[in-house]
Formats: C-alpha cells, structure tokens, sequence
C-alpha cells in the first residue's frame, strides 16, 4: 500500500504572504532606508542647536558701556547748553557796562557841550563853519538834542519846568534855559524850560 506524503495545509496567511521570508526581508531594507533619515534630521537639529549656542548674547559689560556713554553725551550736552548761556550773559553784561561807561563819560562833557553852545549863540559869524561839526560830533557820540525851542508843547519826559505863567490850559515852551539831550534814544538829561500857559 503506498503511502501519499501530507501536503502542507493552506491556510488564509498562506495565501496572503506566500513569501514570509520575503517580507521580513522588505521589513529590514525599510527599516535601514528609515534610519539614515532620521540620523540627517538629527543632525539637522544638533546643527541649528550649535548655530543658536554660537550666536553672540549681550553681556552686561556692553549695556553697562551704553550707559555710561548715554550719560557723558548727555553731561555733555548740558555743559555745552550751560556754556553758550554763560557765554550769552557775558556779553550782555559786558554790552551794558560799555554803555553805562560812555554814558558816563558823555555827562561829564555835557557842561562842555553847553560852553560851546552858548559861544555859538554869542559869536554866529565867527564859529558857524564849526557848527555841523559840532552836530557830527554829537550824532557819532549818540547825542540827540531834545526839542525845546518856544512853541513847542511842553512834555514832563523831555522837559524839566521851572516856572509855568499864564492861566491858560495849554502849556507850552516859552524859554530853554538848559538843552536837553537824548542818548541812544533814552533822556540822559531833560531840557531846562520856562513854561507858559496859553
């Protein structure tokens, strides 16, 4: 009697993967094709990671330098403010020390002005030829002589009254005793009048 070898069963498993060293085998290669993959994206990481480390941070010894230069521009900044207003004020001051000196001088020589004036009004003939010198002489020195010649109203800021006549209710000029003369515009001295009231 002859006996028939068993064929090996077929099953489901079987019939799907006839190969199973096969895929066990496809398994692997896929296996080794994914780790190359993960080992540049790794890599990738650890590289962007150093790049960051690498990158230069702020440390405290600049912020303190920022500071410390913010601070001396500005002291600087305020010196040189502080400076041009001394210097400013100095000026000023110096201006008006000039001034208060000429005008010091030019009342001393206010009783000169007067003599010549007088001799001018005694000797016409003889000293006209001086007299737009004379005028020249007191434009160049700032000199301006107050109007005060007879008829002209009399005003308290240029004019200094020492007797009023009449009864009328316009005062006006009638003598000048004394000229009166402006020096750069302000009244170094008022002119002497006689008043009268028409």
């Amino acid at each position: 009697m002859t006996k028939f070898k068993k064929s090996p069963q077929i099953t489901d498993d079987t019939l799907m993967n006839p190969h199973p060293a096969d895929s066990t085998t496809a398994q692997t290669q896929e296996e080794s094709q994914s780790t190359p993959r993960e080992d540049v994206e790794q890599n990738t990481t650890g590289a962007t990671q150093a790049e960051q480390s690498t990158q230069p941070q702020p440390n405290s010894h600049a912020i303190e330098l920022n500071a410390t230069i913010t601070e001396l521009t500005s002291d600087l900044q305020r010196t040189r403010a502080d400076f041009e207003n001394f210097r400013k004020q100095t000026e000023l001051q110096k201006n008006q020390s000039m001034s208060i000196a000429k005008q010091s001088t030019i009342v001393k020589i206010l009783p000169l002005i007067d003599d010549f004036e007088r001799a001018l009004s005694t000797y016409p003939e003889q000293l006209s030829p001086l007299q737009k010198s004379f005028d020249k002489t007191l434009q160049a020195l700032g000199l301006t002589k107050i109007n005060s010649k007879p008829g002209v109203t009399f005003n308290p800021d240029f004019h200094e009254a020492v007797s009023v006549d009449g009864d009328g209710d316009t005062e006006v000029i009638a003598e000048t005793l004394r000229p009166g003369y402006l020096y750069d515009g302000a009244v170094i001295r008022a002119a002497m009048v006689k008043v009268q009231n028409s």
